[in-house]
């Protein structure tokens, strides 16, 4: 699923939401400075040999925005899209998202500008495992922990790891998150954000006063987080009106069969031919008519021509960065609530801390204990975030914005600068 083209730079939009609530906090300029620059912004060369003997080189990307709270800890993309200004931006949100569900994790974040539908699987570890081998020197359990983000797996988290220990000669499961169970992953880890985006989705709805079985919800994406988002809600009771893949989207005003659906996702590999709903298209579905609307694709969906179209009373934002400001400011004047990225897919960066502390102690949990953990801390941090948010006013965005930079610049001044 592609984003919209815009000549705007990602990480200049990310630090508008990031002004707002500094404002609200009444930041210094200082602070703000230091606040919206990257710790360290690093980029290589990643030459390779295809299966045909021919040599590419594509360009590697990490960028470890802040360790002011922990270790960076950030996912790793392949996508042909991949620039400096996303993984950036990427890396300032994680920044935010570890501090927001309180996570002793600062942000980064990496990436590789390729089409792995262009690669077999020999050439994706090679890539994979010389991507790792030239960071070997700026990453660990105790610098900066990769995960899986979009196009990359646990098998991509496996080679990276193994390249890693190799290079250290010891064993380091902890040096990245996201990884097989039999290689030290955890339990709950490749639900985790769709689980999470589940357990937002229906406290908020609660506390609006949403019936989960009677109100219509549509999901855009239909990946890892959209699938189980949509798995999750249904059997919670939750109509799921809408879903959506890069083949388009289908839309059933009686509820889709997500099991079908996900069925049929996993025989086809994408939703091309499912026959439970009508067949509109992506831009249609986010207009669609439905009381709660989950992008989980990538960023910028909602821009200002389609937000004063959309439905929806309530928006969770599963996808990283999938409203603009401008959509964003359209969403407030009409009272369209939004749990923001930050908040709404934190899912998974929770679960990657609980597999990463698990790795450091040796012991791992049963997968309802990583459950019942990662309902703790989002519900606990979303209820404190709307708090703020009815104390001052704010949207949830700005709240959420507000709770994580007052975290950072509270551990910031207590380390202070090292000068």
């Amino acid at each position: 699923m592609t984003a919209a083209v815009r000549d705007v730079s990602i990480f200049g939009e990310a630090i508008a939401y990031f002004n707002e609530a500094a404002d609200l906090l009444e930041l210094d300029s200082g602070m703000r400075r230091i606040l919206t620059h990257p710790t360290r912004q690093i980029i290589f060369s990643i030459p390779f040999q295809r299966d045909s003997g021919e040599f590419e080189v594509f360009t590697g990307y990490r960028v470890q925005y802040s360790f002011a709270r922990g270790p960076g800890k950030g996912g790793i993309r392949f996508h042909p899209g991949v620039t400096l200004d996303e993984v950036t931006a990427l890396a300032f949100w994680m920044t935010w998202k570890c501090a927001v569900v309180d996570l002793p994790f600062g942000g980064a974040k990496g990436g590789v500008t390729c089409d792995p539908a262009t690669l077999s699987s020999s050439e994706l570890e090679r890539i994979t495992r010389r991507y790792a081998a030239e960071l070997v020197e700026v990453v660990g359990p105790d610098k900066d922990v990769p995960a899986p983000d979009v196009n990359t797996t646990p098998q991509v988290m496996a080679w990276f790891m193994d390249t890693y220990s190799m290079h250290v000669r010891q064993n380091q499961p902890g040096v990245v998150t996201g990884k097989p169970l039999e290689i030290g992953g955890s339990r709950g880890r490749v639900e985790a954000t769709g689980r999470g985006v589940t357990i937002c989705t229906l406290d908020q709805m609660e506390h609006m006063g949403l019936n989960p079985k009677k109100a219509a919800i549509a999901i855009q994406g239909f990946g890892n987080v959209g699938m189980y988002a949509a798995k999750f809600l249904a059997e919670r009771g939750c109509k799921i009106a809408g879903i959506s893949d890069v083949t388009g989207a289908y839309y059933n005003e009686k509820g889709i069969d997500v099991a079908a659906a996900v069925s049929h996702a996993a025989k086809f590999h994408n939703l091309e031919g499912f026959d439970g709903g009508e067949r509109i298209s992506n831009a249609e579905l986010l207009v669609s008519d439905c009381d709660v609307l989950v992008p989980a694709a990538l960023e910028n969906v909602f821009t200002s021509e389609n937000a004063p179209k959309v439905n929806a009373k309530l928006i969770v934002e599963a996808a990283n960065g999938p409203t603009t400001p401008e959509a964003a400011s359209v969403f407030k004047e009409r009272g369209i609530v939004v749990i923001p990225d930050i908040m709404g897919n934190a899912g998974g960066v929770t679960v990657s801390y609980f597999e990463w502390a698990q790795d450091r102690m040796g012991y791992f949990w049963k997968e309802s204990e990583v459950n019942e953990r990662l309902e703790d801390v989002l519900l606990t941090n979303l209820r404190e975030i709307r708090a703020i948010a009815e104390k001052r006013g704010a949207t949830l965005r700005t709240a959420a914005y507000t709770l994580a930079i007052d975290r950072v610049v509270k551990a910031l001044k207590l380390r202070g600068i090292y000068a």
